[in-house]
């Protein structure tokens, strides 16, 4: 018993297509799950727009959650044999590892950018704030919600604790590529998570992996690789991100712009004016801003309206790789071409860039400081993994990073309007693109 809590007297099993069952046994975990903040992942998409590239990508923040807390579950019981976890300490992981993601907003990142948030803030908000959430934990003790709060703002004393959950190999990263994988129906995230979980020790900074599973953990990296090229930062995704982000941006622009909407976003008030209330901001989901969507199809504001349809019926953006750093001369002429054509390039021009680092050894000091995978060899000593695999050795401190233009072919095709010119576009994109 810690605080309020004990075991429950049976324990409860989530059916998961992804690590078969997931098992709770702690009354405080069953609370959690039942709070309405965190019922409310299940109107939050894991993975945003990826639905409209990968079919089957519709699973949510709430499986995800789950998923987490089960992978952290096995790793405490594989600990239990070391003396790192007293009761409290392994509910502290517990309840990090299913709510590190309670304060994602709808489409997570996308949403993010335009409205400057950031995740791991309001994850704090909800479990310091007046939430069901808090009152669960104020349930063990008056510190509890605090250090969890801590788990998740990576300050928390014990520094094992929070690698578990955010590290370069963690529970967070275990479960997504897997659950990811499997929903998107790819190969790529697939690696011997077993395998890793059982050659696992805990030390006092961080969990290290016994030499033997070096080759397991190869396969995890090489997986987290091809998936953040081939699914997370897919051009097709990215092409209705960018359509989402300007959505939201001209939605905003034309609220200050004292713009008269046919019904008034009365849930964006607080995002436009930068004043969102903890309140505010858990009665947003992913259903709400697909209500809006739909209405402002209706409005009469061109761009938005055009938006708006070209999300919901998946009219997406064309692409060309592009190089801004080489030849922005090249698209500042664009550019140009697009306003001439009474095309706004502020919503139908646009640049986005994708940049990964799938492993990085320690750069003390350094922004984003990363804390590397050790080995523990057969000696007892530890060793950086980069310096005993030659695969990871080769894509280590690496950072790829991939430009794209996106634009609307359809706007261009239509010769009604500005056919000189829209034809010079297409020419000068089509000559990119080859």
């Amino acid at each position: 018993m810690v605080g309020c809590y004990g075991k429950l007297p049976e324990e409860k099993v989530f059916k998961d297509p992804v690590h078969r069952y997931i098992h709770v046994r702690d009354e405080l975990i069953w609370a959690l799950v039942g709070t309405r903040e965190f019922q409310r992942l299940r109107r939050i998409r894991q993975l945003g727009t990826t639905y409209l590239t990968f079919h089957g990508a519709e699973h949510t923040r709430f499986n995800h959650s789950l998923g987490v807390y089960e992978i952290m579950r096995r790793m405490l019981d594989n600990f239990e044999e070391s003396d790192t976890w007293d009761a409290r300490e392994r509910l502290i992981c517990l309840a990090s590892a299913l709510l590190h993601d309670v304060g994602h907003g709808p489409f997570s990142h996308s949403f993010e950018k335009v409205f400057h948030m950031d995740h791991e803030a309001w994850t704090r908000q909800i479990i310091l704030g007046d939430t069901e959430i808090h009152r669960v934990l104020a349930g063990v003790d008056d510190q509890f919600a605090q250090d969890v709060a801590d788990v998740i703002d990576k300050t928390y004393p014990n520094k094992l604790v929070v690698s578990l959950i955010s590290s370069q190999i963690d529970a967070d990263r275990m479960d997504y590529l897997q659950r990811d994988a499997f929903y998107t129906g790819v190969s790529y995230g697939h690696f011997d998570m077993e395998r890793i979980l059982r050659v696992m020790r805990p030390t006092e900074d961080q969990a290290v992996i016994k030499l033997s599973g070096m080759h397991a953990v190869e396969d995890y990296i090489m997986s987290r690789y091809q998936m953040y090229w081939q699914v997370y930062f897919h051009p097709v995704t990215r092409s209705a991100e960018v359509i989402l982000s300007r959505i939201l941006h001209r939605a905003k622009k034309l609220y200050h712009d004292g713009y008269q909407f046919q019904d008034e976003p009365k849930h964006f008030y607080s995002l436009f004016h930068g004043s969102m209330t903890l309140s505010d901001y858990l009665k947003l989901d992913e259903s709400v801003i697909m209500f809006y969507f739909q209405i402002w199809q209706e409005e009469t504001d061109p761009i938005l309206s055009d938006l708006c349809q070209r999300f919901l019926d998946r009219r997406l953006f064309k692409y060309v790789e592009c190089d801004p750093s080489t030849q922005m001369n090249h698209w500042l002429e664009l550019r140009d071409l697009f306003v001439q054509a009474e095309i706004d390039p502020e919503y139908y021009f646009i640049i986005d860039s994708s940049s990964d680092l799938p492993y990085d050894f320690y750069r003390p000091g350094e922004e984003e400081e990363r804390l590397p995978i050790h080995l523990l060899m057969p000696g007892g000593e530890f060793r950086e993994l980069s310096r005993e695999s030659d695969v990871v050795e080769a894509i280590s401190g690496k950072k790829r990073t991939d430009h794209k233009l996106y634009f609307p072919l359809d706007l261009l095709e239509d010769d009604r309007t500005h056919a000189d010119t829209k034809k010079k576009i297409l020419t000068l994109l089509m000559s990119q693109e080859g």
